[in-house]
């Protein structure tokens, strides 16, 4: 029998795709229902920039705010020091507390692009679990919270499970990270009221001990809820490109690139990102994802301007979404796309190392297969000389580079 929710939020992450697995629907929904939640995520701050492999669970704090709850977005800066196991094959590298912090930093500008911060009834508050982690004396924390957990139950979670079958090391302080983040979650509630933890569908062991831990500790009712795997129809993971991650933050990709990406999506993803990635209304949802054809691609260029004005600002997707046009269906250059400034000093250069410093190969050998395969234009002309050099003459004027039918670059002379 299929429920059907009463709450504004549920009913839209449902609609939307975001539901996997739930402690107690029903229960959650009644509170979303009621009054006013709060939910939270935590994220730890292993880079500079979450990338879109992160979205799932930013828009997720989003339609909270959005349907009159309030998110928190929980910065990991003390578990970050000890490393999430989930879903890894090795133990991560630790981090310094300067890096920590600025990975911080950089976090941040991307949650303020879609989470309202302040005092409000619907404001996320800013909280760092190092607050609370940093603080906590070994023994107490062993006495008072360790002797919630069983090593049979730990051991029965999928992150441990999972390394241990494939014979990976699993060490002690990685171990401790399910305790820390259960922790976590009643140190939310307390503090703030927090009766929900989210996450994806691989921390549901951790979400899970946490809600339990409240019970066990202040005889609390707290709620679990993840999110499922979301990977693209060709079978690639989100968050990564032919060229690494796709991150959320302007400094590490241009937004003209992030445009691009979502541009150029498999055809069968379109109806499926546009109900998790944007705002638009469910029905246009559909309607766009049933589209076929050369009709598909006025769909694709509506989930990338509606992804990108989020991430970056309509003024952004304006820009990209006409360098595009200028690009594909004028021939120009595209003053938006991704530059490589050269001096004078640099001159001569062969052709193989400016494509490789304008980001479209990462070796001279991928340059030259580039080339070789008639892969690489210059001017929407076809490469056909791998020692080809350009001197100022050459760069007198701005060139386009091009890798295949996406990727292009602008190569020109300061000043």
């Amino acid at each position: 029998m299929t429920y059907h929710p009463k709450s504004d939020f549920i009913h839209e992450i449902t609609q939307r795709g975001f539901m996997a697995d739930c402690t107690d629907l029903q229960g959650l929904d009644e509170r979303f229902a009621s009054g006013v939640v709060t939910g939270y995520i935590g994220f730890d701050l292993t880079a500079t920039s979450l990338h879109i492999g992160n979205l799932v669970q930013i828009m997720l704090l989003r339609w909270m705010q959005r349907t009159g709850h309030r998110p928190i977005t929980l910065m990991g800066g003390g578990t970050t020091k000890v490393g999430d196991p989930s879903g890894k094959d090795e133990m991560r590298k630790m981090l310094s507390v300067d890096q920590i912090e600025e990975n911080a930093n950089g976090i941040r500008k991307v949650f303020s692009r879609y989470i309202s911060y302040g005092d409000g009834p619907t404001d996320s508050p800013l909280v760092n679990n190092a607050e609370w982690l940093d603080k906590l004396g070994y023994i107490d924390f062993l006495r008072d919270i360790g002797k919630h957990f069983t090593i049979n139950r730990l051991l029965a979670f999928e992150s441990v499970k999972s390394r241990l079958d494939r014979e990976q090391a699993l060490s002690f302080i990685e171990f401790n990270y399910m305790l820390l983040q259960a922790y976590d979650y009643l140190e939310l509630y307390r503090r703030y009221g927090c009766i929900l933890q989210m996450g994806g569908s691989d921390q549901w062991g951790n979400i899970v001990s946490g809600a339990d831990l409240i019970r066990r500790v202040d005889g609390g009712n707290a709620f679990g809820l993840t999110t499922p795997l979301v990977t693209r129809a060709d079978g690639k993971k989100m968050g990564k490109s032919a060229d690494g991650a796709v991150w959320l933050n302007q400094e590490m990709m241009a937004p003209y690139e992030f445009w691009q990406w979502w541009r150029n999506v498999p055809d069968a993803d379109v109806g499926k990102f546009l109900k998790m990635f944007t705002e638009i209304p469910i029905d246009d949802c559909n309607r766009l994802g049933a589209l076929a054809g050369s009709e598909v691609n006025e769909a694709k260029i509506i989930l990338a301007n509606a992804v990108t004005s989020l991430c970056h600002g309509p003024e952004a997707a304006e820009t990209a979404e006409a360098t595009a046009r200028d690009v594909f269906e004028k021939g120009g250059v595209g003053e938006d796309l991704p530059t490589l400034e050269l001096t004078g000093d640099d001159l001569p250069l062969s052709i193989v190392q400016v494509i490789v410093r304008a980001g479209l190969a990462k070796s001279g050998k991928e340059a030259k297969r580039l080339i070789t395969e008639n892969g690489a234009r210059m001017d929407d002309t076809p490469l056909t000389d791998a020692g080809l050099m350009l001197d100022a003459g050459a760069l007198s004027s701005p060139i386009k580079l091009s890798a295949g039918k996406k990727r292009h670059a602008l190569v020109q002379l300061q000043g």
